[in-house]
């Protein structure tokens, strides 16, 4: 029988991890424990909220502090600085908008308008868990900078829509230590329904921004294929009908069809994000030496979409390039 001789730490109420924990722990965490959330946009707000429901002791921080308002009326704290929010935790969670917010929270800088950052204040033994979209090379720039200080890092990006984020059913992909993983599910239990170990830093990265890709071109073909019947003079809604009953379905176009057919667009999934994450991965190609036509090309169409843009629509709204 092989016994498990790994340092046992509880994180609840009153425990405080030292300075020399092991960097690797077993973590008990559960209603209770003090949980920091940096973010507090169209996904993190509801997660904070699934947090309190649950019985974490919540700590928040955004840039925008009215943002935290709902959060604070449920029970969390609002902290002044992602600086505070770090070292009153003992796991952290960012989910914010692209890599330069990420880096700012980490390290400070113009993106958090902080001087010191949230990663040199969290303590040793900490789990800490990047929700965010950026890069897979960020993620492991992170992750160094996290094992220096006896930090557990997981890259966790999410899927799932606002609504996902509202009813706790989001999904993860998770880079990181299977360990550090199996540690922070009960926190993942309760934001999510499911949850994938892709291997090492990184790998939750790479697969989102994969995953996002094709998101963007499905909804750019179906942009495409419903400007070219109704220019035949057919109703797009009949496309559609078809497209549902056939193997060109997905569950995409459940929630995305009937925007482009009302050439309505309220964020669910920012264009602005959706355009910034197909930039990331259209990097990720060219760092591995990888062709991406068909990305390269949807790109453009987004790009167009977006520069003509004057407020902050979903990424459906790509139909616009041929509305317009």
């Amino acid at each position: 029988m092989t016994l498990d001789t790994r340092q046992e730490t509880s994180i609840a109420p009153g425990v405080k991890i030292g300075a020399g924990a092991n960097p690797s722990p077993r973590r008990i965490i559960g209603p209770g424990s003090k949980v920091g959330l940096i973010g507090l946009g169209l996904m993190g707000r509801p997660m904070g909220l699934n947090l309190l429901k649950a019985g974490y002791c919540l700590t928040v921080w955004n840039r925008t502090a009215s943002r935290a308002e709902s959060l604070v009326a449920a029970g969390a704290k609002l902290a002044n600085s992602p600086e505070e929010v770090a070292s009153s935790s003992d796991a952290l969670i960012t989910i914010v908008s692209d890599p330069p917010a990420l880096e700012g929270v980490l390290w400070g800088g113009s993106g958090s308008r902080q001087s010191a950052g949230a990663l040199g204040s969290l303590k040793p033994g900490s789990i800490y868990m990047d929700s965010s979209t950026v890069s897979p090379a960020l993620a492991r720039k992170i992750a160094v900078a996290s094992t220096e200080r006896q930090i557990a890092f997981l890259d966790a990006p999410v899927t799932g829509g606002t609504w996902g984020a509202e009813k706790g059913e989001l999904v993860f992909m998770v880079g990181g230590d299977a360990e550090v993983l199996k540690d922070a599910e009960p926190i993942l239990s309760v934001l999510g329904k499911r949850w994938f170990h892709l291997g090492p830093n990184g790998a939750g990265q790479t697969i989102k921004l994969a995953m996002n890709l094709i998101l963007a071109l499905q909804v750019d073909a179906l942009a495409e294929a419903l400007a070219l019947v109704t220019a035949a003079g057919f109703e797009g809604e009949k496309l559609v009908e078809v497209l549902q009953s056939s193997m060109a379905r997905a569950a995409v176009l459940d929630v995305k069809a009937p925007l482009l057919l009302k050439g309505e667009y309220p964020p669910s999934f920012p264009l602005r994000l959706m355009h910034k994450d197909m930039g990331l991965a259209l990097e990720l190609a060219k760092e591995a030496g990888v062709a991406l036509p068909a990305a390269a090309a949807a790109y453009a169409t987004y790009s167009a979409v977006k520069a003509a843009a004057k407020q902050d629509l979903d990424y459906a709204a790509v139909m616009k390039f041929w509305k317009d």
